[in-house]
């Protein structure tokens, strides 16, 4: 399962770095305008949050593979991040309206794509906690 979970750690990687130009490609300054700073500031302090954690994560199965796949506190570590990404699996499909990508090709080829990482990664880590 190491080699499984440092191509889940280069893949969490990417997903982290691909939240860097979310502000200008989802024309934040314009779209969140309305809200009030704290709002506001809050959407920007929170991606940062998100795409450190995924970093560290991708980090974390990358250094530390045979220590997540072979110790007792890394199966642990493991169910955790099951749950976690097993979590955004769910959300994948039912925190987000279908009215988002059913009927655009762009849109539905990222949810079929982001839904297959959700999976794999998932079931990652959830093999590695039953081994």
């Amino acid at each position: 399962m190491e080699p499984h979970l440092k191509v889940v750690g280069l893949l969490l990687i990417g997903v982290a770095v691909m939240h860097v130009p979310f502000p200008m490609q989802f024309q934040w300054k314009k779209e969140l305008g309305s809200l009030s700073l704290l709002n506001r500031e809050m959407m920007y302090v929170h991606t940062l949050f998100v795409a450190l954690t995924i970093l560290l994560i991708g980090l974390l199965c990358l250094s530390s593979a045979n220590d997540l796949a072979n110790t007792p506190l890394g199966k642990r570590i493991c169910l955790g991040l099951a749950i976690f990404w097993g979590t955004r699996l769910v959300v994948q499909f039912f925190g987000y309206s279908s009215e988002l990508w059913r009927g655009k090709i762009f849109e539905t080829t990222m949810h079929i794509l982001f839904s297959i990482l959700w999976v794999y990664v998932t079931v990652v880590f959830a093999a590695i906690w039953l081994s």
